[in-house]
């Protein structure tokens, strides 16, 4: 099966902090058939956003595929609030790394 990494198929793939406590990520797509293809393809479920990410479901708190936009967006609870002792990304930006590699099915 041919596939394409992630990275190479949206526009922004992002994370960055949502409050104290959480952290977001944004994968944004140009076009729509993009978006659609990737969508359909399910690499980007709840299921393996956790798996990607190695979390419990119950830390990930939303999971919204935004048509309007061409997005994916979904949002984690800390372990530790941002800037605490042992916190490893006080912004929370770093945390988007394993998702450029991901492979999609053409």
């Amino acid at each position: 099966m041919t596939t394409t990494k992630l990275s190479e198929l949206a526009k922004t793939i992002r994370s960055k902090n949502a409050g104290t406590d959480k952290i977001t990520f944004d994968i944004i797509f140009r076009e729509q058939e993009t978006y659609d293809r990737v969508k359909k393809s399910g690499v980007l479920s709840r299921e393996r956003v956790c798996a990607i990410l190695g979390l419990p479901e119950r830390r990930l708190t939303d999971f919204v595929e935004y048509d309007p936009a061409f997005a994916i967006k979904f949002t984690i609870s800390r372990v530790r609030p941002s800037g605490s002792p042992g916190d490893p990304d006080i912004f929370g930006a770093q945390q988007y790394a394993p998702f450029l590699d991901v492979k999609v099915p053409l």
